[in-house]
């Protein structure tokens, strides 16, 4: 799989299963029109963006980008959430533990779950010391 092979997006899944997965953590999810500008988007579109306790995405924003965003927002504090607009910070560890959690929320994902959001995760180029998500997961995310 390469950049160019298509990764899931927010039109290849319910958006109730989505909402509801991100409603367990106090987030709100917002799905704006196709031609949109990403209300806080840290890389532009189509990639999801943060503001608070929101997440922002449309169809086309890949799946494990509306989680990565998701899951630095779930790993804030309270304090971090209130400032949050676009840049979600964090550091080394934090990026870590964010990664690893948006590969275990997507088993609550019908038709997505961790094996095929790793392989999104590699074709996006993520990258990981071992040279695969998968290979990182099972063998190297013991921080996260």
């Amino acid at each position: 799989m390469t950049r160019e092979d298509p990764v899931l997006t927010v039109a290849d899944v319910r958006f109730h299963s989505l909402g509801k997965l991100l409603s367990r953590y106090g987030l709100s999810l917002h799905l704006l029109d196709d031609d949109a500008a990403i209300t806080g988007s840290y890389w532009g579109e189509p990639e999801a963006g943060v503001v608070g306790r929101g997440v922002y995405v449309r169809r086309d924003t890949p799946i494990h980008s509306m989680l990565h965003e998701a899951c630095h927002v779930i790993c804030m504090d309270d304090d971090r959430r209130r400032c949050l607009h676009r840049d979600a910070g964090g550091d080394d560890l934090e990026e870590a533990g964010v990664c690893y959690l948006q590969i275990l929320l997507a088993d609550h994902l019908p038709g997505v779950g961790r094996n095929r959001l790793m392989q999104d995760m590699d074709a996006w180029e993520y990258s990981f010391r071992l040279g695969s998500t998968r290979a990182w997961f099972e063998s190297d995310a013991e921080d996260a």
